[in-house]
């Protein structure tokens, strides 16, 4: 019975990560990735947040919590990067990120044992790279995507380079950039993790 209660939470976390313009698939991994993520606890109450930025408190009425309560329960999910905690003319304000860009990577980037980041690895490489669901609807499906093709200008002729608009171009993307960020790619992360699994596994036959 607690097999199914853990899972029913798991189900409602989905469908919440679904409410988002860029969800992920619900597929048995997705549940697998959820339940090293989170706990059914704390599954049950992200369920229940809102799509914008919210308050502590916000969260206390809808979690029937007391606001100190709710702050703490917050405060430790953005210490693990399952939340973001943003300082605004309003306070502290919380959001839920997105699955990617956003807590599928934040859970690759942290340091610590917050969780197995080998099991991840193989999970994230599984829903990524096996399954094609996440990866097309990501790229190629809905009204959003969050991924974008540049030109390769090195390769471009001279007579080509003419058709090619700024806005088509890194290059320019870069020179007008007013802030510049920089952190390890998951992708990297995850083979580097996923490859030291293989490696081991191969070594072992």
């Amino acid at each position: 019975m607690s097999h199914h209660t853990a899972r029913e939470s798991y189900r409602k976390l989905s469908e919440r990560i679904n409410r988002f313009p860029q969800g992920a698939p619900p597929t048995e991994l997705l549940f697998q990735i959820l339940e090293v993520l989170f706990t059914p606890a704390e599954a049950e109450l992200v369920a229940l947040l809102p799509i914008r930025p919210f308050t502590a408190e916000t969260a206390a009425l809808l979690w029937k919590k007391s606001e100190t309560e709710a702050r703490n329960i917050l405060e430790a999910l953005a210490s693990r990067g399952m939340m973001l905690d943003i300082d605004s003319r309003h306070g502290q304000m919380f959001v839920m990120p997105p699955p990617m860009a956003g807590f599928f990577e934040f859970s690759m980037m942290r340091i610590g044992d917050h969780y197995d980041q080998k099991l991840l690895a193989e999970l994230f490489y599984q829903y990524l790279n096996v399954e094609e669901d996440f990866v097309k609807a990501l790229f190629a499906t809905g009204e959003t995507q969050i991924g974008r093709a540049f030109v390769n200008e090195r390769v471009l002729t001279a007579e080509n380079t003419l058709h090619v608009l700024d806005y088509e171009r890194a290059s320019r993307v870069v020179e007008t950039a007013s802030h510049i960020g920089s952190a390890p790619a998951i992708a990297a992360t995850r083979r580097r993790i996923w490859g030291a699994i293989a490696k081991r596994r191969w070594t072992s036959v």
